[in-house]
């Protein structure tokens, strides 16, 4: 075993490092010389840098707290909290890079006896101290924990309200915010004591456009004017987004309907991709806007349920049903305003997938069903009717008919489908009726209520003959017609009255005429029309008679009385232009009298021997040349007549025209010729002078024009009179 002296020697070696470990442990105050040089303990000089501001405080549910500010390079630093319990007995805490350190009374320092504590900050090569603080931690100042995490936000006008419960045992606090938005740095605000029944309140702005952080924290206040204690901690993080949720741009696009009855709907555009402050990034931080779906099933108003909310996504797929489609934007603060679409109905029609057939106990309808255990909803309106007006039935059958054919039945008393009116009727299925976007289409078609082959008759069917063996039928369109796909076609009927040999012609249903041809000329006939569905004949109109017989005479004198009449209007038209240019050559005068022979004026008297000479033609010959030497001249001359002289116009020519001379001049031999250059002096118009029948020559008044005989006049007046007038 050795001797008593080794054995205590070795218990000491055992004992020291295990009362190093116990006294230097990471929660306890190690009371060891510090693992950096020892600094001086005095106060520590002015510097611009170091740890400041050290404050020790009991905190509730923790024990004691030590917090300090640190100005400088946060690299490579370690603080040090130093608490001496008197001169000479001195320990340590490691707080690393930390500003704040809490510890307990188990961990060495006396709380009820004064401790002195200051923090010593060591960087590479260089140890900073803070002013040193003495106080007993049992009696110093209580640090009053911050809000909860469960604050109540709610806003409006501008302004944000926030309310919380009060821990237990810290009344009478006072609270501080701040706040920032994603682009502007921390803001101080003030919320003073708001305190009622337990609950704390604090008033803050709030951003219209703008998602904020904000934070508080609390202290105890013992009075008016009494220093407060420490600030808590800041609480954690509360997002508020902006007053009014962003709105997206997008819009919806809806695909045809598929064979299993349903529509994809595609939404198009990006939602508002929105900016958020550093502490309101994670997926719960409250300032998030949520988009969602309202979705609303117009068509079968007798369904469980109408309207279903969901979350917006980028496809979903809809029946062919009528919905409105409404986008909601929500915050914390609630719901905000919304953006709606309109998806009207399929209207795509199916003839013939929906079959009727009228019993004892009322009309069945049977179209081809679906999976078993099925309800189905029936809707019917009236073509161009309000949707308001649609009426609805539900029916879940409970055994399917062997061949697949689902079918439901209206009773009388009901009075379903028995107005005489075009319905529309959709079918739609589903699963799970409660949820308003599982129905699909099952069909969409156009009927004609109560008895369709009476009502869709043809009317006024009529008959135009187009020649001996060929007529136009003619009718009104069946009722039928104003229902989309009910019309499958026309039949027209015809047959010989004498043979009794009947013939059928389809028509389409578009088509109202009809040509029937190889008729036998002068035979009777008779003619009906009849209007099918796809399932149904319809039932014939009144036969309308007709003779196949037209009268050839007949045709002849209609022909020669065209004829007839047009070379009657041509004599008339070529009557009424003789007519009319002699009547303008009779009325041409009366439009544009010639001007009165000058015989009261002297104005034409011709001076000396020109005016007493008588001119007279001995031969035709000599007419001629005179008449065709005048065509030559520009002028013609005309002798004046005295003012004694009255010409006779009532009494036939005489055979001789006399020009009567002054009384002191000789008269001439009536077959005396004058000399050539005589009748060249008095040329003029060859109507002036002709031969009569005796041969002598006839001097007649010469139809000479307004302008030839101004001409004459002024040329008379210009030229020098012998007697000097």
């Amino acid at each position: 075993m050795g001797p008593p002296g080794a054995r205590l020697a070795l218990l000491l070696l055992l004992l020291l490092p295990t009362q190093g470990a116990e006294s230097c442990g990471t929660t306890r105050c190690c009371f060891q010389d510090p693992p950096y040089p020892n600094a001086d303990s005095g106060s520590p000089p002015a510097s611009a840098s170091g740890p400041r501001d050290l404050n020790c405080y009991r905190i509730f549910g923790a024990g004691y707290e030590c917090s300090w500010e640190y100005e400088g390079p946060m690299a490579g630093v370690s603080h040090f909290l130093r608490c001496c319990l008197s001169p000479g007995r001195c320990c340590y805490f490691s707080a690393g890079s930390a500003t704040k350190l809490q510890f307990s009374d188990q961990d060495g320092i006396p709380v009820l006896s004064d401790v002195t504590l200051w923090v010593e900050s060591r960087t590479t090569n260089r140890t900073e101290k803070s002013p040193k603080l003495t106080l007993k931690l049992h009696y110093s100042s209580v640090q009053y924990d911050p809000p909860p995490g469960d604050i109540q936000v709610s806003g409006g006008a501008g302004q944000l309200y926030m309310k919380w419960e009060t821990p237990a045992g810290q009344e009478g606090a006072e609270v501080q915010f701040r706040r920032r938005t994603p682009r502007s740095p921390w803001k101080l605000g003030d919320c003073g004591h708001r305190g009622d029944a337990g609950f704390e309140s604090c008033f803050c702005p709030l951003e219209v456009n703008e998602t904020q952080e904000f934070q508080l924290r609390r202290r105890r206040q013992l009075g008016p004017g009494a220093p407060g204690g420490p600030w808590s901690s800041w609480s954690s993080p509360v997002c508020v987004p902006s007053e009014t949720p962003p709105q997206p741009k997008v819009l919806f696009l809806v695909e045809p309907l598929g064979r299993d009855g349903r529509r994809r709907v595609t939404r198009k555009g990006q939602l508002p991709q929105l900016q958020l402050p550093e502490g309101c990034r994670g997926p719960q931080s409250g300032a998030r806007v949520t988009y969602r779906l309202h979705l609303h099933m117009l068509s079968c108003p007798c369904k469980a349920q109408a309207t279903k909310t969901l979350s917006l996504r980028t496809t979903f797929n809809l029946s062919g049903a009528a919905y409105d489609l409404a986008v909601i934007s929500e915050n914390r603060f609630g719901p905000g305003p919304n953006q709606s679409w309109h998806i009207p109905a399929h209207t795509h029609t199916e003839p013939g997938a929906l079959n009727f057939s009228a019993g004892a106990n009322g009309t069945t309808m049977s179209w081809p069903g679906w999976a078993p255990g099925l309800t189905y909803c029936i809707e019917w309106q009236p073509q161009d009717q309000n949707a308001s007006a649609a009426t609805c039935a539900l029916t879940a059958p409970k055994d399917q008919d062997p061949a697949g054919t689902a079918t439901h039945l209206w009773s009388r008393v009901s009075g379903a489908l028995e107005q005489k009116v075009c319905y529309r009727i959709a079918i739609f299925a589903s699963a799970q009726p409660n949820k308003p976007n599982s129905w699909s289409s099952v069909l969409s078609t156009y009927h004609f209520g109560d008895n369709a082959s009476v009502i869709g008759v043809p009317q006024h069917v009529l008959v135009k003959t187009l020649s001996p063996d060929s007529v136009s039928v003619d009718w009104t369109p069946s009722l039928l017609s104003t229902c989309p796909g009910v019309l499958k076609k026309y039949v027209v009927r015809w047959w010989d009255e004498d043979s009794n040999q009947v013939s059928e012609l389809p028509v389409n249903p578009t088509e109202t005429q009809v040509t029937l041809g190889g008729l036998r000329a002068g035979a009777a006939y008779s003619v009906q029309v009849r209007a099918d569905t796809e399932t149904l004949r319809g039932a014939w109109s009144q036969p309308r008679h007709f003779h196949a017989e037209i009268q050839p005479k007949l045709q002849e004198a209609s022909d020669l009385a065209i004829i007839l009449t047009s070379l009657g209007s041509f004599l008339s038209i070529l009557l009424l232009g003789v007519l009319g240019y002699f009547g303008l050559n009779r009325a041409l005068p009366h439009l544009c009298p010639p001007l009165p022979t000058p015989c009261a004026s002297t104005a034409v008297e011709f001076p000396g021997s020109q005016g007493k000479q008588a001119w007279q033609w001995t031969s035709t010959a000599d007419f001629l040349q005179e008449e065709e030497e005048s065509l030559k001249e520009a002028l013609v001359v005309t002798m004046p007549c005295e003012k004694d002289d009255k010409a006779d116009l009532d009494a036939p020519s005489p055979p001789k025209a006399k020009t009567e001379l002054p009384q002191d001049a000789p008269e001439p031999a009536p077959d005396t010729e004058l000399p050539l250059e005589d009748r060249r002096q008095v040329q003029g118009h060859p109507e002036a002078g002709a031969l009569g029948p005796s041969g002598q020559d006839r001097l007649e008044g010469s139809p000479v024009q307004a302008s030839e005989l101004s001409l004459l006049l002024g040329e008379q007046m210009q030229s020098p009179r012998h007697d000097g007038t």
